[in-house]
């Protein structure tokens, strides 16, 4: 052991003498420098092998940019985006209404004066719709046609109906 401490090279270390089962002492080991043991050496693969590996580590097909493919978003969408927004952010502010509403720690005149300005865009459009319809005590007015033309024509669309079930449950779908 004093021989092999002796003559040691930088990097160098000494493994100590170990013990066998049946008692007798293995010789102290001299591993040099930048040596791996064999177990830590990293196996062999070939390129196909690693090439499967990144592929499956991949999630969309090679020589795919997903970044140069988004499509920019049309006005419709960012319109969209932004009704969902002030609907998701009035829900929010109807609930915490409800909330100060039931702790009475609001006045109902500021929360009237709050929910107008919101509210009042929608209610003048309802307004404006109502005012449009007209109310009739007829649930259905048909005005009479002396054209037997229109008669068939109000019953072509069931007869159309007819066949299409019969042609169906000739070919054995019904």
């Amino acid at each position: 052991m004093t021989e092999i401490s002796k003559t040691l090279k930088e990097g160098e270390r000494i493994v100590a003498p170990s013990r066998r089962p049946d008692g007798t002492l293995r010789k102290p080991i001299r591993i040099r420098a930048g040596y791996v043991p064999q177990d830590e050496v990293a196996i062999y693969q070939s390129r196909g092998a690693l090439w499967r590996k990144e592929m499956q580590s991949q999630e969309v097909p090679p020589g795919y940019d997903p970044d140069s493919h988004t499509k920019p978003k049309t006005k419709a969408v960012k319109r969209n985006e932004r009704k969902k927004e002030k609907r998701h952010q009035a829900a929010l502010e109807k609930g915490k209404n409800t909330e100060a509403i039931e702790d009475g720690n609001m006045v109902k005149g500021a929360l009237l004066d709050e929910d107008l300005g919101h509210a009042s865009d929608s209610v003048k459009s309802l307004t404006s719709q109502m005012n449009e319809l007209a109310v009739s005590s007829n649930p259905a007015v048909v005005a009479p046609s002396s054209d037997l033309a229109d008669a068939s024509n109000m019953e072509s669309p069931v007869q159309d109906i007819d066949k299409r079930i019969r042609a169906l449950k000739k070919e054995g779908i019904f």
